[in-house]
């Protein structure tokens, strides 16, 4: 599904030297690379904060905590995503309210979050899925319209763009009162490790994440918020920081296996491709198409047996997993069950090149034909 070797032997002779440099300065937490990594990615994001921690779960976790929400306040999220989203929320005993998403998008619908508002409703979790932003100018009107929080659940779609109805072009993840990332090394800037951050605009907010990502502590010993350890160690913010600089060109490179695909499926009656919304720009962390034929397990152990990877992202709701699980109307979900018989997501990475592209496209019209 990624290529990770190919992608670091092209970048070897920075990688290791900018990793022995660490090993050599013994500065492994806390050290001068990870403040220069958030720096650098403040300026890329244009954004005002950047707190890095230790992976993306850390990251919806303590953004959570800096709300001060209470026992049984709800949150608002999508169906279909990783589990790490509503994790976050059962851990700090508040309500996860889960919403269906939109068919073709696979991000949070956004009639079903106006519905799902309560009294006790306090923030919504848009996801950007496969690499796409959510609707966030709708979700942002319905947050100032009910006074809500919202955090970006960003990990699959560092360096997208979302382009408003007035032109202005913000990045993933710096649109909402906070925005979340990770860094696992599959992701499209990932470190060799684990890794995460979050973005804010907001100078309190900032502060108290720096606060809680370091046991509650301003100063040594002195412990103003209950906090907990997470930390982006001096290697892997080294690693991010090769990294970071080419972030746009292998969005491009994704985007680029992205076309091919989509041209290879064009016009097939029982292949959609994904969708790309006008608003947001695609990076393709997933290249998902959905299967209309009720054969999509049987595609994919025909891929297997090709030695082609391929994925179902996901393959039960959240609502319906035994550790998260609610009472639901199936009807309010139709677009998520949809989903979860339909989908299989195809190799998508930097390094894919037209013979292997052929190859996987081949596979797959061989067995929809």
């Amino acid at each position: 599904m990624v290529d990770l070797q190919s992608q670091y032997y092209k970048i070897k002779p920075e990688v290791d030297n900018a990793v022995l440099n660490v090993m050599d300065s013994a500065a492994f937490i806390n050290g001068p690379e990870v403040k220069l990594f958030q720096k650098e990615l403040e300026d890329y994001l244009d954004v005002k904060h950047v707190i890095p921690c230790a992976n993306g779960t850390d990251a919806l976790q303590i953004a959570l905590m800096a709300l001060d929400l209470k026992e049984g306040d709800e949150v608002i999220t999508a169906d279909f995503t990783f589990a790490a989203t509503v994790e976050v929320i059962h851990l700090l005993k508040l309500k996860a309210v889960l919403v269906d998403v939109d068919y073709d998008t696979f991000t949070i619908d956004i009639d079903k979050l106006k519905a799902a508002i309560t009294d006790k409703t306090k923030a919504i979790i848009p996801v950007h899925l496969f690499g796409q932003c959510a609707n966030m100018e709708e979700v942002m009107k319905i947050a100032k319209a009910h006074n809500l929080f919202v955090i970006e659940d960003n990990a699959q779609a560092i360096g997208a763009d979302f382009t408003f109805s007035d032109g202005n072009v913000k990045k993933s993840g710096t649109m909402g009162t906070m925005g979340t990332t990770s860094f696992f090394p599959s992701k499209n800037l990932g470190c060799y490790g684990d890794g995460g951050a979050i973005f804010t605009n907001d100078d309190a907010l900032a502060h108290k994440l720096r606060g809680i990502v370091n046991h509650g502590m301003y100063e040594r010993y002195y412990h103003d918020e209950v906090g907990v350890n997470s930390r982006l160690d001096s290697i892997q913010a080294t690693v991010l920081r090769k990294k970071l600089p080419l972030l746009d060109s292998y969005n491009e490179a994704r985007r680029k296996a992205a076309d091919y695909y989509d041209e290879a499926f064009a016009g097939h009656p029982d292949i959609l491709t994904p969708a790309r919304a006008e608003n947001s720009g695609h990076v393709f962390h997933q290249y998902t198409l959905r299967i209309l034929n009720g054969k999509r397990n049987e595609l994919q152990q025909f891929l297997a047996e090709k030695e082609i990877p391929a994925m179902i992202y996901y393959p039960v709701a959240l609502r319906k997993q035994k550790a998260y699980y609610q009472e639901s109307n199936d009807a309010d979900f139709l677009n998520t069950d949809k989903l979860l018989d339909q989908v299989i997501s195809l190799p998508m990475h930097t390094e894919l090149d037209d013979e292997q592209l052929k190859y996987i496209t081949d596979a797959v019209l061989e067995f929809m034909k």
